[in-house]
């Protein structure tokens, strides 16, 4: 039996605390209908500050449900809170005693704070993506990844990313069969990337040289061009222009201008009735063969489906 301790701090995200036992619950009860034994015995660790205790001696797993907050410097103040400090020195001391940990969302930042990411592959809340960049700059930060599981750490993305990592968990410690089977019960979808849900514009405008760049590439985007037209345009060097667009957004500018050309695809494949060939020609590309291919490729679904 696989001992998880559930560390939950004031102000997570309820719905993350939820998923984290539903789940967790759920393999439980359905190992049981099968004639096998309850494979997680689970506790709750409250962390208020200086007078919490230390998971308890033999846990195999610390999961950390979702920090409840939105903005950077929301997000700051609450890992410099005692209580936040007081969970990553917990975490820390799990890991060295030899627990898993696991995290989503801006939690993720306490995993990060803790130095467990160190040298790891992770992800993180999309929005928060250029914030952990710069924090955090050992870490092979993978943003439009859902789940990292680069165990004996694993990470989740944004707030309902949880489910996928508490499949991840059961997977890793029960069973891929038991974690398909999760799945089923709870109507869980196979998710394997945040990359239809992150908003460009949003991480753009946190540079200015790159939110102009973004603006240049939409007034363009119907027409061929190149990296380094790009980068003139902006009166930047290609290789600058690069690690701009890389610490602002987590893209090389090849996956920055598709992004571009794939959103504004997926506008009109759902806001008119234009053929996808002509959608194709529309955001630069050739013919409708290769909107499709690239859009499957970057974790978005087929133009059909965006038709639907």
């Amino acid at each position: 039996m696989t001992r998880i301790t559930v560390l939950e701090l004031p102000g997570r995200m309820a719905s993350s605390a939820a998923i984290t036992h539903d789940v967790l619950a759920t393999a439980n009860r359905v190992s049981l209908a099968a004639g096998r034994p309850a494979p997680f015995e689970v506790r709750t660790l409250a962390c208020t500050g200086s007078r919490t205790r230390a998971p308890a001696s033999g846990t195999d797993l610390v999961i950390v449900p979702g920090l409840g907050v939105d903005t950077e410097e929301a997000l700051l103040a609450r890992i410099a809170a005692p209580d936040c400090r007081r969970a990553t020195h917990l975490l820390a001391n799990a890991a060295r005693a030899g627990a898993s940990i696991a995290a989503s969302c801006a939690s993720t930042f306490l995993l990060a704070e803790a130095g467990l990411l160190d040298g790891r592959r992770a992800t993180t809340t999309w929005w928060f993506a250029p914030l952990f960049r710069r924090r955090y700059p050992e870490v092979a930060l993978l943003t439009d990844q859902i789940v990292v599981a680069d165990w004996p750490v694993a990470t989740g993305g944004a707030a309902m990313a949880q489910m996928d990592l508490m499949l991840a968990v059961v997977a890793r410690f029960a069973g891929a069969g038991l974690a398909k089977a999760c799945a089923g019960y709870l109507l869980l979808d196979d998710r394997r990337s945040q990359a239809p849900y992150m908003a460009i514009t949003y991480l753009a405008g946190q540079d200015a040289k790159i939110a102009k760049a973004e603006s240049w590439v939409r007034r363009n985007v119907a027409r061929d061009f190149t990296v380094e037209e790009l980068a003139d345009a902006m009166a930047l060097s290609p290789r600058t222009f690069a690690r701009r667009v890389t610490a602002t957004c987590g893209l090389s500018p090849i996956r920055f201008v598709r992004r571009i050309r794939i959103e504004t695809a997926r506008f009109l494949l759902e806001t008119t009735k234009l053929p996808v060939e002509e959608v194709a020609r529309r955001v630069g590309y050739a013919d409708g063969s290769t909107l499709r291919r690239l859009m499957r490729s970057d974790g978005q679904r087929s133009p059909a489906a965006f038709r639907r």
